[in-house]
């Protein structure tokens, strides 16, 4: 059912799209399982578009133990091989051994800062950031922040954790509010935080 809410460009058409758009993306998460599934999924995602991944979320929750950190941690190459014939599932070795090396640099990262949330959120002050884009285009693929994640993540032994990578991830989970203005959704998540860009008004 259509109705007259302004969305940015991208999160419109498929149903899958517009839920997600509405429900899910740019909210901040805390949540230390559900920061590595997102994790997972942008990494799964590279190469392919997020709608592909999220036709297949279910089925990922299915098969990864519903993202939880200890059990992907414990797979063993004859699980490795299951999720390989997993037609469900983006079929790729080496995105499915990032998941599971993932999963133990996740673990100690907890270890040594006692949640994965309050590691992650150092790189931006622990405060969502708040931009204010016109236009899609305007957007940015990385950002000097997601450098630093993305650097520090592969030092800690993460991987398919590219800048481009983290950005996406940190818009996913709320780091930053990337709605562009218009779109009802920024005025929604734009109550807390700081300014970084003032963009284009």
């Amino acid at each position: 059912m259509k109705d007259d809410k302004i969305r940015c460009g991208w999160g419109t058409g498929d149903p899958l799209y517009l839920q997600y758009h509405d429900e899910e993306w740019g909210i901040p998460v805390h949540d230390d399982r559900r920061l590595f599934e997102m994790l997972v999924l942008e990494g799964a995602q590279a190469g392919l578009s997020w709608l592909t991944v999220l036709r297949k979320r279910e089925a990922f929750r299915e098969a990864f133990d519903h993202f939880d950190p200890l059990k992907v941690s414990r797979y063993s190459q004859k699980r490795v091989g299951k999720l390989l014939h997993n037609s469900e599932i983006i079929r790729n070795r080496l995105k499915i051994e990032a998941a599971i090396k993932n999963a133990r640099a996740f673990l100690r990262v907890n270890k040594e800062f006692g949640s994965f949330d309050r590691y992650l959120w150092q790189f931006i002050d622990y405060k969502p950031m708040q931009n204010r884009w016109t236009r899609l285009k305007d957007i940015p693929a990385r950002t000097p922040e997601s450098d630093a994640m993305s650097k520090d993540l592969k030092k800690r032994g993460f991987s398919f954790v590219g800048s481009t990578i983290c950005y996406a991830f940190m818009q996913a989970v709320g780091m930053v509010n990337d709605h562009v203005t218009s779109c009802f959704r920024y005025k929604d998540l734009n109550d807390t935080g700081r300014t970084r860009n003032p963009g284009k008004r």
